[in-house]
């Protein structure tokens, strides 16, 4: 799973991996150094645990590279980072799952 590329597609305001022919997305809106992730679409050709936890990770090590703070309103992106505590950081102060 290491071999997944992520795309920050601006102008759709959604991260990207392509799959063989299937897209999966997590789609977004930014506000004052805040990236709200709102929804999570991941194809039934390519839905698994490993690989939704993989790109959850990927876009959430995105965030952090670029200093900026999540806000998960997907219910199963707000899931993951309640369940792994290492994430929880990149919430904004005053912010808690």
């Amino acid at each position: 799973m290491n071999d997944l590329t992520l795309i920050n597609n601006e102008f759709l305001r959604q991260f990207e991996i392509k799959v063989n022919d299937s897209l999966a997305r997590i789609e977004y809106s930014e506000q004052e150094r805040k990236i709200f992730l709102t929804k999570l679409h991941i194809p039934e050709e390519i839905k698994d645990d490993t690989f939704e936890d993989a790109f959850i990770i990927k876009v959430l090590e995105f965030i952090s590279e670029k200093n900026l703070r999540v806000v998960p309103t997907s219910p199963k992106i707000a899931r993951f980072v309640r369940s792994n505590r290492r994430y929880k950081q990149l919430l904004p102060v005053g912010i808690k799952l």
